[in-house]
């Protein structure tokens, strides 16, 4: 089911202006209603405090574009995950992730997801339809307003695949930027990567942080890990990257979830160095988050610091990235739309 109904965020701050002269307000409320909607979050025309009474009477239905939180969870490192029901009864997840000195929040992008990534929570729930732009930035102004502190950084590593929903995403990265206030360079988008889509978010030329999702070292493992990297070969993925980083003068981050026994001996850690050789980039392992739908294991300590020192033997820049939210289901590779409806 699309969204067909006008929200008001999403919209410039022109756009806000002629939308509250088309009411019959005088143009300096458009930048009150700007202020409202971005930095103060309000979820209701009605508590626009600055309006005339009257007016916000007339206006108390009119969509403003939030979503509902259905349901929150906070996991002992304090990450907190979010169901949050959309304005066609449909729910996604977000996830708040709050350290000392910054606060990010994990956006999804899609309702589900066509990929089917066989290790991917999100991916065995299927796909209902892409996010607009005002239901990307909610997220954030949803979980600003629940933390009470601002949001530093975004990644869209929720559900969905960003690169299917470009034009939206696009559009959200610049709301973020322009409205909400955040950097561009604090900003990530995360892709399995998909034939033509690379490029044309090169030719937007953002500042955004790019993170390609590997997850193998050859083609023939990547198609039993990704259905759909049978339509992308990694040659071509990675020529595209290199297009990439020549267009956007950005570094490439590339993603790498670690199977324990399926992708993450030493031999695959020197065909991974192999691939990216010649790049400006660097290697995240992300060590496997365990779902019910799928038997696959998380390495050991052993086997992850054996992985890490072969890449960096081969002069590859690498971290790990132990993630967040895990006991929450709130982990990368753990978001569910049906999971948690319950106070």
């Amino acid at each position: 089911m699309l969204i067909t109904q006008e929200t008001l965020l999403g919209k410039s701050l022109e756009e806000l202006t002629q939308w509250v002269q088309e009411q019959g307000q005088p143009a300096y409320r458009g930048k009150q209603l700007y202020q409202w909607l971005y930095q103060k979050g309000v979820r209701s025309l009605d508590e626009i405090s600055v309006f005339p009474k009257t007016w916000r009477e007339q206006l108390t239905d009119y969509p403003i574009g939030r979503s509902n939180i259905e349901y929150r969870t906070i996991a002992p490192d304090a990450t907190r995950k979010y169901l949050l029901g959309l304005e066609d009864g449909l729910i996604i997840e977000a996830v708040g992730i709050p350290t000392a000195k910054r606060l990010t929040v994990c956006v999804s992008s899609q309702v589900g997801c066509p990929m089917a990534c066989d290790f991917c929570a999100t991916g065995k729930g299927g796909y209902q339809r892409h996010l607009k732009a005002h239901e990307i930035v909610d997220q954030v102004l949803t979980v600003q307003e629940d933390f009470q502190r601002r949001v530093s950084h975004v990644v869209f590593m929720g559900m969905g695949e960003p690169l299917l929903n470009l034009e939206e995403v696009v559009k959200s990265v610049k709301i973020l930027n322009q409205d909400v206030g955040i950097g561009q360079r604090s900003l990530t988008i995360s892709t399995v990567g998909l034939p033509q889509k690379i490029i044309q978010l090169a030719h937007h030329r953002l500042q955004v942080t790019l993170a390609v999702s590997l997850h193998a070292s050859n083609q023939k493992l990547r198609e039993k890990l990704i259905p759909s990297a049978k339509h992308y070969p990694l040659k071509q993925l990675l020529a595209d990257c290199r297009e990439y980083v020549k267009t956007t003068k950005r570094r490439i981050s590339f993603e790498y979830v670690l199977l324990g026994g399926v992708n993450d001996l030493p031999n695959h850690a020197i065909e991974l160095s192999e691939l990216l050789r010649g790049f400006q980039s660097h290697v995240n392992l992300i060590p496997y988050n365990p779902i019910e739908e799928a038997d696959y294991q998380r390495p050991n300590q052993e086997q992850i610091q054996q992985f890490i020192e072969v890449l960096e033997q081969q002069k590859v820049a690498v971290s790990v990235r132990y993630s967040r939210g895990l006991e929450a289901n709130a982990a990368c590779g753990q978001l569910r739309a049906s999971q948690g409806l319950k106070s």
